[in-house]
């Protein structure tokens, strides 16, 4: 029989406090909604539990017949308020470049809206094969079945659901709303404080 190639390594990431510290953006951009809707936000809570889809976050502020509306705004606000004071993750750039020095695709798969997932990644220099966004949990988990993903890194426990319903290794890093001990309790195969120790666990898990 003629030997079979293996299968290429693909990578997931999340974005959100995995690849980059949005938390200073995104508290801006909630501040700014509530300046132009006159609608009280509490920005200092939302940035303690970003992970979860837009869309949820929104309808704890504004009453379902606005909330339509208050997320195309948002959505708006944020490409003026939130990609400059976006900065890299300690070890972002390093754990993407691991993935191409071993031959791989980096795919980010995240809940953000996926044109301004784009343009994040653009203004922090940091290049994706595939980028798609507006997924949570088991669909994140669909997407990375679909581009063939063998290990998704992501802060939340939502990341470790779409991680395991891909049948994929959960790398989870302390950088979002958990700390180690509940991404380990909550099924991660992996944790680690950041991403600066995700190179060296890259090249012993494929190592084997």
């Amino acid at each position: 029989m003629p030997a079979t190639s293996p299968a290429p390594l693909i990578v997931g990431f999340d974005l959100d406090m995995t690849l980059l510290d949005t938390r200073p953006g995104i508290h801006a951009t909630y501040r700014a909604l509530s300046a132009e809707t006159g609608t009280h936000i509490d920005a200092d809570l939302v940035v303690t539990r970003l992970g979860p889809p837009l869309l949820d976050e929104i309808r704890n502020w504004f009453p379902e017949a606005e909330v339509e509306r208050a997320v195309n705004r948002y959505r708006e606000l944020y490409r003026d308020h939130a990609f400059a004071p976006t900065v890299p993750l300690p070890g972002a750039r390093a754990a993407v470049e691991a993935v191409r020095a071993h031959g791989g695709r980096v795919a980010v798969i995240t809940g953000k809206y996926e044109p301004n997932a784009r343009l994040h990644l653009e203004h922090a220099g940091l290049e994706a094969d595939t980028v798609i966004g507006d997924l949570w949990a088991e669909t994140k988990g669909e997407a990375l079945r679909a581009n063939g993903a063998s290990i998704y890194v992501g802060d939340h426990l939502g990341d470790i659901v779409g991680a395991r319903h891909a049948e994929a290794v959960a790398v989870a890093v302390a950088t979002g709303p958990y700390g180690a001990d509940e991404l380990r309790a909550a099924g991660a195969d992996v944790v680690l404080a950041d991403l600066t120790r995700f190179p060296e666990w890259l090249d012993r898990h494929l190592a084997g």
